[in-house]
């Protein structure tokens, strides 16, 4: 009898698993269709000659300058730089939003005195401060960690500051009850509530992280993906260009896709709207 159960159980999860297998192809299948047709467009317009290769190259001319430039190592070499920075820049803005908007969030004595402060700081376009940042800090790695650093805080500051705020109250009232230590109440009650307002907040800054990259390393860096770019428009070598960009694409997808992995792990719970 017990064998059979296992048995049955087994063929359940290998049916849940195919079936997944089949969601994830389909899904997979759906989301490459637009840019695949926009590709064969694209090609087609190249080979009638009814684009400026110039200014747009056939994706064809842009597959060969990738596969020239991986052979080279020269495009691998500056992905990894850029990634260091986006990284490093993320890490440091995101933790440090993350701990100030649960602190703010907890505490309105402290919102007072500072969200006014970072809200503030918040509308002012990084554009703006990026010659500051190179004054202060030169044309080093420190200007555009920082830089990316703080691009990356505010979302998190603010989604993690929203998330505490829309916890609801009696849940508080349960804690004190149960008498949580402050530690327990953020790692039980806090962090779980909150988890989806810090969820979009880390996929806005990881998006954020990126923009604020490609700025930094426009406006000042001899590595990286965006002086590639910088370097091939002088040059008018227009298929590197559309490879930057590209790439800068298909990282930041991955990022946030990893994100979204998470997001699916850790809000099991939530019974959402799906469409």
């Amino acid at each position: 009898m017990s064998v059979k159960v296992e048995t049955t159980s087994i063929s359940k999860v290998s049916t849940n698993l195919e079936t997944k297998k089949i969601l994830l192809t389909t899904r997979i299948w759906k989301g490459s269709l637009l840019p695949v047709g926009i590709l064969v467009l694209w090609q087609g317009f190249s080979m009638l000659g009814l684009a400026d290769p110039a200014l747009f190259p056939a994706p064809s001319s842009i597959v060969a300058e990738l596969y020239r430039l991986l052979l080279s190592g020269e495009l691998i070499d500056n992905l990894e730089i850029s990634m260091a920075r986006a990284l490093g820049g993320f890490l440091l803005g995101g933790a440090a939003g993350l701990a100030l908007g649960l602190f703010v969030g907890m505490h309105q004595r402290a919102e007072e005195y500072i969200d006014p402060t970072v809200q503030m700081l918040r509308t002012i376009p990084l554009l703006a401060i990026t010659p500051l940042f190179i004054l202060w800090f030169g044309f080093g790695e420190l200007s555009k960690v920082l830089l990316i650093a703080m691009g990356a805080f505010f979302p998190l500051y603010v989604n993690s500051f929203l998330g505490v705020r829309n916890v609801d109250a009696k849940l508080f009232d349960v804690a004190k009850v149960l008498e949580f230590s402050q530690s327990k109440l953020i790692r039980k009650l806090l962090l779980p509530a909150a988890m989806p307002n810090i969820l979009l907040g880390l996929r806005l800054s990881l998006s954020i992280s990126w923009m604020v990259l490609v700025v930094a390393e426009l406006m000042g860096a001899d590595r990286g993906v965006g002086y590639l770019i910088q370097d091939a428009r002088s040059f008018m070598r227009t298929e590197v260009v559309f490879i930057g960009i590209l790439l800068f694409a298909a990282v930041g997808k991955i990022s946030d896709s990893l994100v979204r992995l998470l997001e699916a792990r850790l809000l099991k719970w939530q019974d959402s709207f799906k469409g």
